[in-house]
């Protein structure tokens, strides 16, 4: 029987569709649960456990680890660049469910796009409003700037988990579909329909770009001043994977100016500020970090990580376990 040490959020524990999860990790041993923030909170479960799962947070130091004589597993739903070389320096069996949130993130991509290219907010807005707009001269009073889906040029920037669902998602779509990832291997873009493409060409040449990649210091800042002034006029700018890539003055100024379209899940400072400027352009369509929170996500989550503590006490191999290859693909 395998000690067990699981840290997530209180909240964890309190939601009913998530108990029979922590009841499957019971059968493998003796489980603790706990709700640590800090090193010195965590360092007494340390002591004790063979395996933990936990969310990203307190990041496992060498210190930490020091004192983890028997610690042998390690789940995490998310890591950091530093965290993850640690782990694997150390000689943890180490897995990352992070991926279970994809599936969520890209159907909220999806979702973006056509609620920004068809005005569906807006019109359900002005709808409970009463001051919605009904067609009387058709088609002379169409608003032009509502546009379809279908058969656009599309960029995907991050063919990570993300950006492969999307690319699935889009196909009955029959976008003209670019990516831009130099980390994926070659030939990767064509198994999705997609063409490789540098960033400046993904930008010149799509009228939907959405952002996926993940937020290091190989990613921030990925869109500057010149990248967001070299997007088509009337394209539409979705983020559903960090702020920090795109530079948000320039984002903003290129709003205002009123010949980009952006939707937006996610935000230097979050929650978003109630006075942002973000809030009152009628050409951005805004979301509050919803894209993977999901219950499902969760499941996901926590089922991936128990697959492979499950397979780490039988020997065999972990479907979710991070290898040297993932490292520039993870946040740090």
């Amino acid at each position: 029987m395998v000690r067990i040490l699981v840290n997530l959020p209180d909240g964890f524990y309190r939601t009913a569709g998530l108990e029979g999860r922590f009841a499957r990790l019971a059968e493998f041993g003796e489980v603790r649960r706990g709700s640590f923030n800090t090193a010195e909170e965590i360092a007494p479960g340390l002591d004790w456990a063979e395996a933990l799962i936990m969310w990203s947070w307190p990041m496992l130091t060498p210190e930490l680890l020091d004192r983890a004589p028997n610690l042998s597993f390690v789940g995490q739903i998310d890591i950091t660049q530093k965290a993850a070389r640690i782990a694997l320096d150390g000689g943890l069996a180490l897995s990352i469910s992070r991926g279970g949130f994809s599936p969520a993130v890209a159907e909220m991509a999806l979702g973006l796009i056509l609620s920004a290219l068809r005005h569906i907010t807006d019109h359900q807005s002005a709808m409970r409003a009463g001051t919605e707009h009904w067609v009387s001269d058709f088609p002379a009073d169409i608003d032009a700037t509502e546009r379809q889906l279908t058969g656009r040029s599309v960029g995907i920037v991050g063919l990570g988990g993300i950006g492969k669902r999307l690319a699935e998602l889009l196909c009955p779509f029959r976008p003209i579909l670019r990516v831009y990832d130099p980390y994926e291997p070659e030939g990767e873009a064509e198994r999705y329909g997609a063409t490789n493409a540098e960033l400046s060409e993904l930008i010149a040449e799509s009228e939907v770009v959405v952002i996926c990649a993940a937020s290091n210091p190989g990613t921030r800042g990925l869109l500057g001043p010149a990248e967001v002034e070299a997007l088509r006029p009337g394209a539409l700018l979705v983020n559903v994977a960090r702020a920090a890539l795109v530079d948000t003055d320039a984002l903003l100024a290129r709003l205002r100016r009123g010949d980009l379209y952006a939707a937006l899940d996610v935000f230097d400072e979050e929650p978003l500020a109630a006075d942002s400027p973000l809030r009152s352009l009628p050409n951005a369509w805004l979301t509050p970090h919803r894209a993977g929170g999901i219950l499902a996500s969760v499941e996901r989550n926590l089922d991936q990580l128990i697959h492979d503590l499950a397979a780490h006490i039988e020997g065999k191999p972990r479907a979710y376990a991070l290898t040297e290859d993932m490292l520039p693909g993870l946040d740090g």
